[in-house]
């Protein structure tokens, strides 16, 4: 057998050029599958890191994906507001330790704008409980202070000290500008890879003070209040658009979420924000399950390829087989030949793939951070990655059974007998 495989090797040798395509094809093939997967798991890990340490997120009743989505991912409009008698109430709760409310409804150049108060920069937390950190400036301390997100400020260049100008209602195009109550950039957060990367954070004050002259989504006609003079009016909310809670205790958890529920004042959701985003998961999780299966067609098309270089390469090499045959190698000895061939060039591809893929990640881990919030931790293969990697040589065996058994059925005579 060893002789049979000498000169296996040197025959793989001569076909280097097709083989190593072959095995190049199966390499990003893997590298493809892999690294879906590992993103798969690295977006739903990033899902759940959108919003940490918050025990509840509270809204007008609605669905819990709703909710989640208007206030953590600022994708979409509330159904309805929250008076401000009801968030004093939700904040006053012995049980509550801390309360950040959201406003929201206006937007800069696409990009959301979400009025809210000291506490956000204080309790707010994603990732494995990171704290939102600066890397320029300060929160908002006057009333015209604004502070951006670390997306908008590279995508609009703002600095320290820019002057900006909010659109009212959300959306690339806002129906109308405040034009006469401009805000200053007076912080930029560091970027977090969460919705508060492209969110423009100013005080509930000022949100409130810019629609001191509007009146259901419009201008009132004939009054305009020049922004100097704003001050002079109470700016207390009327309502705002959503709650994060802290309570002092997670046991007390299930009796608050039972209290807001029931609040006598208007109709409130509490919702636990771990299991409104699994049930968001599901939602969004047709497509990641819908890319993995284009990544397994893609190791399928690979494998196919590596029969067609096979079954091809039968027609090249019918004189060696011949000859093989002749000095006494069996049909079986054949078919072995060209399975172990076949798998052969998977493993190895597998290997490359997995090579292939350490590099990418190691290189493209810290800009998936920065821009997308994927933590990709270089670690060793998972379970699930293993399972993936013997089903793709498992197919690539199954695979190089078919060339195998054509070379297997191959007489002496049809190697030695010209074609015409």
């Amino acid at each position: 057998m060893k002789p049979l495989l000498f000169l296996a090797a040197h025959s793989a040798w001569n076909r280097r050029l097709t083989l190593g395509v072959t095995l190049l094809a199966v390499a990003l093939s893997v590298t493809l599958l892999l690294g879906v997967e590992r993103i798969r798991h690295a977006a739903r890990d990033s899902f759940a890191r959108s919003v940490a340490g918050t025990d509840l997120v509270v809204g007008a009743r609605t669905s819990p994906v709703q909710l989640m989505l208007y206030a953590v991912f600022r994708i979409g409009e509330a159904s309805n507001n929250i008076r401000w008698q009801s968030y004093r109430a939700i904040a006053d709760n012995p049980a509550v330790a801390w309360s950040i409310p959201l406003s929201l409804g206006d937007s800069h150049h696409g990009f959301p704008v979400v009025g809210t108060s000291s506490a956000y920069f204080e309790h707010f937390h994603y990732g494995d409980a990171q704290p939102l950190s600066f890397t320029q400036g300060r929160p908002f301390a006057d009333l015209f202070d604004a502070v951006v997100g670390g997306e908008v400020a590279e995508r609009l260049a703002y600095h320290l000290g820019d002057r900006i100008v909010l659109n009212h209602g959300m959306g690339e195009v806002g129906l109308a500008e405040h034009a006469d109550k401009p805000f200053t950039v007076v912080g930029i957060l560091d970027r977090t890879g969460t919705p508060v990367d492209r969110s423009v954070h100013i005080s509930l004050p000022a949100m409130e003070a810019i629609h001191l002259d509007w009146q259901g989504g419009a201008p009132l006609p004939g009054l305009a209040i020049p922004a100097e003079y704003v001050r002079k009016f109470d700016l207390t909310p009327k309502e705002i658009t959503a709650v994060l809670v802290g309570l002092h205790s997670r046991a007390a958890v299930f009796k608050v979420q039972r209290q807001i529920n029931t609040y006598a004042g208007e109709p409130l959701l509490a919702v636990l924000p771990g299991v409104a985003l699994d049930q968001l998961w599901q939602v969004v999780g047709v497509a990641e399950r819908t890319l993995l299966a284009v990544s397994a067609m893609v190791v399928v098309v690979g494998l196919s390829g590596l029969v067609a270089v096979l079954l091809a390469s039968l027609g090249e090499r019918r004189r060696e087989l011949a000859i093989l045959r002749s000095v006494g190698a069996r049909p079986t000895d054949l078919f072995l030949l060209l399975c172990v061939e076949g798998l052969f060039v998977v493993l190895l591809g597998t290997l490359l793939g997995l090579a292939l893929l350490a590099l990418l990640g190691a290189l493209l881990a810290p800009l998936a951070q920065a821009q997308l919030g994927l933590v990709i931790d270089a670690r060793w293969i998972s379970p699930d990655e293993i399972v993936l990697l013997a089903a793709v040589v498992g197919v690539g065996l199954i695979a190089s059974l078919v060339p195998g058994y054509r070379a297997y059925r191959m007489s002496l005579a049809d190697g030695l007998t010209p074609r015409v």
